[in-house]
This record gives structure tokens, C-alpha cells and sequence, in this order.
């Protein structure tokens, strides 16, 4: 039982099961990071299946770096992301795509 004191005071757990979705406030910068075997157009690839769903992609929002072999490419992909479904779908497509090892 809260007393009286307690009546305004929401705890952090209240507070997270208010909006148990995302602790983001949108629309806020994101960077999406995608990791596969070094190619011809992998970064391309990535930046392509991230603008199915963010078509305004900005200057210089892709930038990749190769792996110390150069085996393979760790690409980031930063938008302004406008909602958790956004960054959901993004994932959905980028973990489904065979070309991509890991998506963070």
C-alpha cells in the first residue's frame, strides 16, 4: 500500500510499463549498423533495403569499415527515425536478408 506521500511519485517500473514500447523519444537520430562478407555493393545494399523505409536518407548517413582482413564490411546506416514500427520493419528486413550476418 503506497501512502499518501507516495500518491505523485511514479517509480521507474510504473513509469516503463506506461510506455513498455521504446525508452526513445521520436523522432531521434538512429544509427543501424549491418555487418556481412565484403562485396562489390554490400554497403549499397544495406543503404538500399534501409531506404525502403527511410527514402530521405541524408549525406553521408552510410558509412562502412572493413573488418582487419577485409573479409568483411560493418556498414551504419544513421537516420531520423520516427517510430519503433519504422525501426522494427528496418530490422525485420535487414535480419531476413541472407547478404547480412548481423544487424545491431
Amino acid at each position: 500500500m503506497k501512502s499518501p506521500d507516495d500518491s505523485n511519485d511514479n517509480s521507474p517500473q510504473e513509469k516503463q510499463q506506461e510506455h513498455p514500447e521504446t525508452l526513445l523519444e521520436f523522432p531521434c537520430p538512429f544509427a543501424i549498423k549491418a555487418m556481412g562478407k565484403a562485396g562489390d555493393d554490400f554497403d549499397a545494399h544495406v543503404a538500399a533495403l534501409v531506404r525502403n523505409h527511410v527514402p530521405q536518407l541524408g549525406e553521408g548517413a552510410v558509412r562502412s569499415r572493413p573488418s582487419k582482413k577485409g573479409n568483411y564490411l560493418a556498414v551504419t546506416v544513421t537516420i531520423t527515425a520516427t517510430s519503433k514500427q519504422q525501426l522494427d520493419a528496418i530490422y525485420f528486413d535487414l535480419t531476413a536478408d541472407e547478404r547480412i550476418v548481423m544487424a545491431l
